[in-house]
């Protein structure tokens, strides 16, 4: 995958694109970047158009404005949508990732075929908002450490070891300062569209793995529930990394997610 450079009012993004056909957009989550898409770009670039964006302040993408909240990372992503001239494209999100294609979904329908949440979070608790607001304040103060979503991200197999040292790499790349103002956003996310999933008439993806505390089934059944064409995916056995650790799963999720039709009926897919 090359690294390619889109230029945007707030300076530049970088961002990886392969296959040709029907454009799929992949936002990655705070830490990642692009490459974290890889098992999906190689998957879904057999017959489409796969452009996976660099979030501002990682990977080589400029930072965003002091302080933008989720709604300004929002309108980044539009902006990029445009400027790549791929509407309507079907998004999908990875934590982080997911509150941005969420909003896309929510506020630039006119944008936006389809939209996948992966690992999205939806109406924390007050305990959880509180745990995730300090753990901003301390990344902000340049005290957060890599281990501790580590550990909740992967399990102690062989294989979730690998993609733990994958992550590791990636999370000890981005800069202090593009990791401390999406996790601010991130913290703060939830607030934003809960109340506004009812808003997206667009086929809906919510998934994410039974063994991810912060991103649970409840919250995806719920995310699916209130969208109009909303539809579940939960994977038995993983966490948070769940398109690194259960790539095969996903992809079928997507290609599922791919064909839904645009006026099909609510459903809900069983545990995997």
């Amino acid at each position: 995958m090359t690294l390619q450079t889109l230029q945007l009012s707030n300076g530049v993004t970088r961002y990886v694109q392969a296959g040709v056909g029907a454009p799929v957009l992949l936002l990655h989550g705070v830490g990642l970047q692009a490459e974290a898409w890889g098992p999906q770009i190689a998957a879904l670039s057999a017959d489409h158009r796969v452009i996976a964006l660099n979030m501002p302040g990682h990977g080589g993408s400029d930072l965003l404005a002091a302080g933008a909240d989720l709604p300004a990372y929002v309108a980044w992503a539009a902006e990029a949508i445009r400027a790549l001239g791929i509407a309507p494209v079907a998004v999908a999100g990875h934590s982080m990732g997911a509150f941005i294609a969420a909003g896309l979904a929510i506020e630039h329908p006119d944008l936006i075929a389809r939209v996948a949440v992966l690992n999205g979070v939806h109406r924390r608790t007050d305990a959880a908002r509180a745990a995730v607001q300090a753990r901003a304040l301390e990344i902000g103060q340049g005290k957060g450490d890599l281990e501790t979503p580590l550990r909740r991200w992967f399990g102690d197999s062989a294989a979730e070891q690998l993609c733990r040292a994958q992550v590791a790499n990636w999370l000890s790349q981005v800069g202090t300062a593009g990791y401390a103002a999406a996790y601010s956003a991130f913290a703060g996310g939830d607030v934003f569209y809960a109340d506004r999933w009812h808003e997206i008439r667009c086929p809906a993806l919510a998934l994410t793995g039974d063994g991810d505390a912060n991103s649970t089934a409840e919250m995806a059944q719920a995310m699916a529930a209130a969208a109009q064409n909303g539809r579940a995916v939960v994977i038995s056995g993983h966490r948070h990394m769940v398109n690194l650790t259960a790539p095969e799963i996903v992809f079928a999720a997507l290609r599922d997610w791919l064909a839904m039709p645009a006026a099909a009926p609510k459903m809900e897919r069983p545990v995997a």
